[in-house]
Formats: C-alpha cells, sequence, structure tokens
C-alpha cells in the first residue's frame, strides 16, 4: 500500500358511500355507523345566480359552484382516498396538500412539486361521488382564492338552500346565514375549498366542524398551522405511484386511439417526468398530437434543447389544469416573495432549482457562498446582507409554499425538489452562470477534508455536483474549471472508486483540452489524476505513458522545480515502482525528496508524501532498514499534522508494518497492522479498496506465521 504526492487539486375502485362521520341517525339519513345512509335523491338542481327578494323553497339536493371535471384517464388515488375516509370516521375535516415525504419503497426521493399533484381532482373526485350517490343535500365547490368568492358562493349556497334570512341583498350576511344554518343542520353537506393560498383571509369564513356535515380543502402550502387546527386533519397527496404514472399512459393513449405510442420507454418517461399527473397528462397530449412514441418524446424532453412551453403546450390541456405546465409549478413563487423575507424566494428556488432534485444537505444555506450570493440577490429589494438564519427562513418559506419540502430529519437529503419546478425554475432564471457559481461554491465549501470514506454526506455532494456540472455545462469552465469539480474526481480516488474515478477523469480530461487547451494546467492536472486512476486500477502501462507526456509538459511550461512537476514526477516513479522498475523508481524519487525539502520545508505534507513513496520502493529494493527509519519518521510526523485518521496516516503505517515484516520483526508487524484493519474498516468500511488490500496482507501473514 503506498501514497502518493498530491497538491490541493491532485491525489495523489372507489367507495360508494362518502363518511360523514359519527352522528346520530337522523331522518336526513344519517346512521349511527358514521355512513350516509339515504335514499337515492334526485339530480342536482342548479338555481340561476340571481337571487329574487323572496326566498323559493329549496329543490333538494343542491348544488353550488361546479366541481373540475375528472381527468381523462383518472386514477383513484385508493390509498389517499382511503386516509380521508378514515378522518371523516374520526369525525375530522380534511385538508389536502401537496406530500412532502419520500417514496421510501422505490428508493428514491419524489417530491410533489407545488401544483399538478391532482389535489383539486381527488376533491371533485370526492364532491362527484356526493352528487352521483345522492347521499348528500348540499354540495358546495368554492375556488377559494380571495375573501369575496368565498363570501360570493356561500352567499349563492345561502339562496339555494332557502336559508332563513339570506335575502340576496347582502352577500356578507347571506354567508353568514349559511355558516349559521351548517351549523344547526341535520342535512348533510359537503363545502369543498379548493386551491387555499392565504389561510388568513378566511378568518371567520370557515365552515363549523358538525358531525352533518364536512369540509375538504386543497391547499400548496405545507405545516400550516391555521390550517391544521379546529379537528382539521391533513392527508398528503403525492404524485403518482410508478404504477399508476404508466396506467394512467396506457389508458389514455389507449382511449384516444393511440396505444401503440406506449412502447418500452414509458416507465422511463414517467420517472423523468417525476410521476407528475400535470406533466404526464400534457405529454400525453404531445405525443398523441405529434404520434410521437414515449422512447421519441423521452429523447426529446432529455436533449434538454426544449423550453416546458414546448414540450406541454399550454393549448394541449385535455384534463383542465388551466394554466401552462411551467406557470402551474411556480404559481406561489410571487406570494413567497412578498412573503417575509422579502425578495429571497426567488433567488433562492434558483439555487435549489441547480441541486440534485433527490436533495442536498441543508446546511449548504449556511455556508458563505449562499448568504453571499443571496444577498446579491435581494440588493435590488434594497435589503440588508443575508446571514445563515435567513437563509433557512427562506427555505422554510419555500417549503410552506410548495415550492420545494424541507425535511430536517432527512440528513444529506434534508431538502428537495421536482424535477420539472427546477426545470421550470431555471427557464426564467436571468444569470444562470452566477447561480451556478454559487452553489458550486457552497458545495465545495461544505465538502469535508476527509472524503475518503463513503458516507451519505459524500454521496449526496457528489450527486449535487454531477447535477449542478450537467446542468452549468460550460458555465463552470470560464473561469478555468471550477475547483469543485476537481474535487469530486479526487474523491473518487480517496475513497477507492477506481472504475468511476476514471470514467470521471477520462471526461475530465476531454472537457479540459476543448474547452481550455491541450496544454493548460488544469488539462495537464486532469491528466495526472487520470493516470492515476488508471495506476491504481491496476492499469500501470497506461498510467505510465500518460505520466510520461504530463511530466515534460509540466517541466517545459512551468519548471524542472514547480510543486506541480514535482508531484507529476512523484506519480510517474509509483507507476513505475508498481510495475517492478524499483530503480527507476528510487533515482525519481531520491531528487524529488531532496527538492521538497529545498522548496518547501523538512515537515510539509508533500514532502512527507516523497518519503513514504522513497521507503516503499527502498524496501522493495531490500534496503529495508533505510524504508524503516523513513517511515517512522513520517508516521510519526503524519500523526502529528494530520491526525491517526488520515488516510495518509493509514498508509503509513502499513508501509511501516510491511518493513517490519521483512526485517523479521513479525511480531510488530503483525500487530501494526493489525490495528491498520481496524482503523480502515472504521473509517473506510469493508468495501474499501484500501481495506480489503491490507486486510488479505494480514491474513496471508498470519498464514505463513
Amino acid at each position: 500500500m503506498t501514497t502518493t504526492g498530491a497538491s490541493n487539486e491532485t491525489v495523489p375502485d372507489a367507495e360508494s358511500v362518502v363518511d360523514s362521520g359519527d352522528a346520530e341517525a337522523s331522518n336526513a339519513g344519517v346512521a349511527n355507523s358514521g355512513v350516509i345512509l339515504g335514499d337515492v335523491r334526485p339530480t342536482f338542481h342548479q338555481h340561476d345566480h340571481h337571487h329574487p327578494g323572496a326566498v323559493a323553497a329549496p329543490v333538494w339536493p343542491v348544488l353550488e359552484g361546479q366541481p373540475v371535471a375528472l381527468a381523462s384517464a383518472f386514477q383513484p388515488r385508493q390509498s389517499v382516498r382511503d386516509q380521508v375516509f378514515a378522518a371523516r370516521r374520526h369525525g375530522n375535516d380534511v385538508v389536502l396538500a401537496q406530500h412532502d415525504g419520500a417514496r421510501g419503497s422505490r428508493g428514491a426521493r419524489v417530491l410533489a412539486g407545488g401544483g399538478g399533484v391532482g389535489k383539486s381532482q381527488l376533491a371533485a373526485w370526492f364532491a362527484w361521488q356526493a352528487i352521483d350517490d345522492g347521499s348528500t343535500d348540499l354540495v358546495l365547490w368554492v375556488t377559494a382564492g380571495s375573501a369575496n368568492q368565498v363570501i360570493t358562493a356561500y352567499a349563492r349556497a345561502a339562496a339555494k338552500a332557502g336559508v332563513l334570512g339570506a335575502d340576496g341583498k347582502d352577500p356578507d350576511g347571506d354567508a353568514k346565514a349559511l355558516l349559521e344554518w351548517l351549523s344547526t343542520t341535520q342535512r348533510p353537506w359537503l363545502v369543498v375549498l379548493d386551491d387555499v393560498t392565504d389561510p388568513a383571509m378566511l378568518a371567520g369564513w370557515w365552515p363549523p366542524h358538525r358531525p352533518a356535515g364536512w369540509t375538504l380543502v386543497t391547499t400548496r402550502l405545507q405545516d400550516d398551522a391555521s390550517l391544521l387546527s379546529s379537528g382539521r386533519q391533513q392527508v398528503n397527496v403525492d404524485v403518482y405511484s410508478p404504477d399508476e404514472a404508466l396506467n394512467y399512459l396506457g389508458e389514455r393513449l389507449s382511449a384516444a386511439g393511440y396505444g401503440h405510442l406506449l412502447d418500452e420507454q414509458a416507465s422511463d418517461l414517467a420517472a423523468v417526468l417525476g410521476y407528475l399527473p400535470l406533466a404526464l397528462s400534457h405529454a400525453a397530449a404531445y405525443m398523441i398530437t405529434q404520434d410521437e412514441g414515449c422512447a421519441d418524446y423521452l429523447a426529446r424532453f432529455l436533449r434538454g434543447t426544449e423550453r416546458l412551453a414546448d414540450l406541454m403546450p399550454p393549448g394541449a390541456d385535455p384534463d383542465g389544469y388551466g394554466r401552462p405546465v411551467a406557470v402551474t409549478l411556480l404559481l406561489a413563487l410571487e406570494a413567497a416573495e412578498d412573503a417575509d423575507p422579502i425578495g429571497l424566494a426567488r433567488p433562492a428556488l434558483e439555487l435549489a432549482a441547480v441541486c440534485d432534485p433527490d436533495g442536498h444537505p441543508d446546511t449548504l444555506w449556511a455556508t458563505s457562498a449562499v448568504t453571499s450570493y443571496l444577498s446579491v440577490g435581494r440588493a435590488g429589494a434594497g435589503g440588508d446582507p443575508v446571514d445563515a438564519g435567513q437563509a433557512r427562513k427562506t427555505v422554510r418559506l419555500l417549503h410552506r409554499y410548495g415550492l420545494l419540502t424541507h425535511t430536517r430529519t432527512n440528513g444529506a437529503r434534508a431538502v428537495r425538489i421536482h424535477a420539472l419546478t427546477a426545470r421550470a425554475m431555471r427557464e426564467t432564471t436571468a444569470n444562470p452562470a452566477l447561480v451556478a457559481y454559487a452553489a458550486a461554491d457552497a458545495l465545495l465549501e461544505l465538502w469535508p477534508a476527509l472524503d475518503h470514506a463513503t458516507t451519505d454526506l459524500m454521496v449526496a455532494l457528489r450527486a449535487n455536483t454531477a447535477t449542478v456540472a450537467g446542468i452549468a455545462n460550460e458555465l463552470l469552465w470560464r473561469r478555468g474549471g471550477h475547483p469543485l469539480l476537481y474535487r469530486a474526481g479526487t474523491s473518487l480516488i480517496n475513497a477507492g472508486l477506481q472504475t468511476a474515478a476514471i470514467d470521471y477523469w477520462e471526461t475530465m480530461q476531454e472537457n479540459a483540452a476543448r474547452l481550455l487547451g491541450e496544454e493548460h494546467q488544469k488539462t495537464l492536472v486532469a491528466r495526472c489524476n487520470l493516470a492515476v486512476s488508471y495506476r491504481r486500477a491496476g492499469r500501470t502501462q497506461e498510467a505510465i505513458v500518460l505520466l510520461k507526456t504530463v511530466v515534460a509538459a509540466h517541466a517545459r511550461l512551468l519548471g524542472d522545480e514547480h510543486p506541480e512537476t514535482l508531484t507529476v514526477r512523484a506519480n510517474l516513479a509509483v507507476s513505475y515502482w508498481q510495475a517492478g522498475r524499483t530503480q527507476e523508481a528510487i533515482g525519481i524519487e531520491e531528487m524529488v525528496v531532496a527538492d521538497r525539502v529545498r522548496l518547501l520545508g523538512d515537515k510539509h505534507p508533500d514532502t512527507l508524501a516523497a518519503r513514504a513513496n522513497l521507503a516503499a520502493s527502498y524496501q522493495r529494493a531490500g534496503r529495508t532498514q533505510e524504508a524503516i527509519s523513513l517511515l517512522e519518521t513520517v508516521v510519526a510526523d503524519r500523526v502529528r499534522s494530520l491526525g491517526h485518521e488520515h488516510s495518509e496516516t493509514l498508509a503509513a503505517r502499513a508501509n511501516l508494518a510491511a518493513s517490519y515484516w521483512k526485517a523479521g520483526r513479525t511480531h510488530y508487524a503483525t500487530d501494526l497492522l493489525q490495528t491498520v484493519v481496524a482503523d480502515c474498516k472504521r473509517l473506510l468500511g469493508d468495501e474499501h479498496s484500501g481495506t480489503r488490500a491490507v486486510a488479505i496482507v494480514l491474513q496471508a501473514w498470519r498464514g505463513e506465521a
């Protein structure tokens, strides 16, 4: 087990009745069981919306307002409906909001976004069910965007129901009369408040909590205390399940006579669209219009060259969502911008939109990179500089308005955003380079010094780096390649993920050469790291060939004594050592040690790395006592400067154990290597390549002993 010199960039089906609660039996047909058992009712009677001076006798049952039509290929969403029925059995009113949890059974985190998950569709199912089975005397559907809309709908319902005191002259008075009637009537009723955006405007206008009737609310708001009081229970509405999404596409396309468009890529298409009912509706309409199958549409979507307005045209709205997809997804953004902290919602959502939809750590919002970025974003509004507390408050604000979800207990994946919400946001971003650099700076600021272990945080950081880099594309190369791109690649080498490291650095050196030039220093760094990846994967000859060209370029462009030149030479020597060319390795390493002592000092980490490599070569050449002398010094210095748990310290201790073994000091060797194996398992994990390597050696020594 050897180490390499390194710079900071180089490595080295449906219910037929609606439960009405635990009401006493009455002549209105409410049974003790809580289920409405009344006779079949006549079709709902709709009066004209003018109110005569004298109140006409009502014709029961009464419908006021128009529930939205159920979508074509409407999916039953049985699990959600079961939750609503359960809430009703406990006598609770129900608030339908978007889901903020994870899809645990599917292994990936998929968010419901800020709109389009089908909350109104589910509410409409309950309304139409009450209408169709004749179980409810009054069904009131209210578009609850403003207090005036609510009051007007209540007043009309009061007139139709013949409520005492409702004369059609005073809407406020008529609306209050309706609420009084709802409090005392034994007739079963259902009030649907659709799309509540501001619970405060409903103060004084909430329907009463009574056994005879119930209220169903839809909203984008999350965790709103005023919504979840007075016997109201939240039921979260998730996006479709994979099966529901596939069923929707199949039923929708087949009903239109285009069943042949449902090809083998249908499941992948549903996944890329995040199983969002709104997106699936528009995608199916586009496919039908263009006679384009799932595979072709998926390829078009993934190319990213067309905007959502092109892929999901506003005119293709067969299910009556009423708005373009992007508008629906971002509908709450304006309200969030005007809420406290003012002026931060848009820049914050722009930043979240370039992160991994499956989640990023909420600690990212406490980084100086993010607070500085948000301060710049709010400067136009004349605001003060943003601190970490305000940044976190902004995340909670976006969570409340359903634009992203924040679940602190999810650790490294605490903040998530639906992929389509993110895309819609990116399509309206004025300065994508500013956003990309802020996200990259923040991720780099979060990166731990010890990144050799595969932890949830490291997995999340690498995934977010890949997302930012994929979205930003060439933007992160404008200043010579963002350091995050290099740090993410070196972490793959440190973690022993050789195959992933090779793929990463092959792409990096190609991008660097194309965008920066063949002999740009960052291009040479990428090639050096690719060579290290080759060597650690056992592709030694490829590493040597590549490193020779990099050494020559460094010497020509930077000089023989430049730290980067010395680093590349050290890596070439290690490759020679691995290839069995020990004397060539020693010749290079002795010069590197001398140069680093002279230029960097005796205790510099790069000097220690050079000595460790030289000691490994001495050991192989049979110069065991020289190796031991060097390595004992290196181990002591590394413990002092890096600590016992650093990967370079572990490597030095393993090499020292090997030297002890070769010198015949088998007891010292096995004891030392045993502690190294235990530390590697604890710090790196059993499957890390370094752990496996030292464990194999220890097992062999024990067998030999």
